[in-house]
């Protein structure tokens, strides 16, 4: 169903793959854009589990809006291994503001729609997303 707001449906495949990071751990991280001419939500990349953070970081577009899920692995104070499943709304400064508009329009819906995330952050450039920032978040 799509979002009276925005007009943009969710592909089902974003959510399948999501649910695969998710329960599996197939993906370290999801790339979404939103395909306008289909008014649909869909998902662009997938990132390997033996991706790198700075893999993530290298594969969203300089100047374009993208919704991404990321899996982040650490070790707490106490030693436990941990992970968290980030949801990164990317918005850089040099995007057009018609797509500005329409990711963050779009991103409550979308995100409602991919059941289990626990981290969102808000990012307009790369050091808003640094591994510093990531990691500041995850405990």
């Amino acid at each position: 169903m799509a979002n009276a707001a925005s007009g943009m449906a969710v592909n089902d495949d974003c959510k399948l793959k999501f649910l695969e990071l998710k329960a599996k751990r197939t993906y370290r991280f999801i790339i979404f854009k939103i395909e306008e001419k289909l008014k649909q939500v869909i998902v662009e990349k997938l990132g390997e589990p033996t991706l790198s953070y700075e893999d993530f970081t290298a594969a969203l577009p300089a100047n374009e809006c993208r919704y991404a899920v990321y899996d982040f692995d650490f070790v707490t104070e106490e030693n436990c291994q941990k992970s968290k499943i980030f949801f990164i709304a990317w918005s850089p400064d040099t995007s057009k503001v018609r797509s500005k508009m329409l990711y963050a329009s779009s991103k409550d819906r979308f995100k409602r729609e991919l059941d289990g995330i626990q981290v969102e952050l808000q990012a307009t450039d790369p050091t808003e997303m640094g591994l510093d920032v990531i990691r500041g978040r995850a405990n």
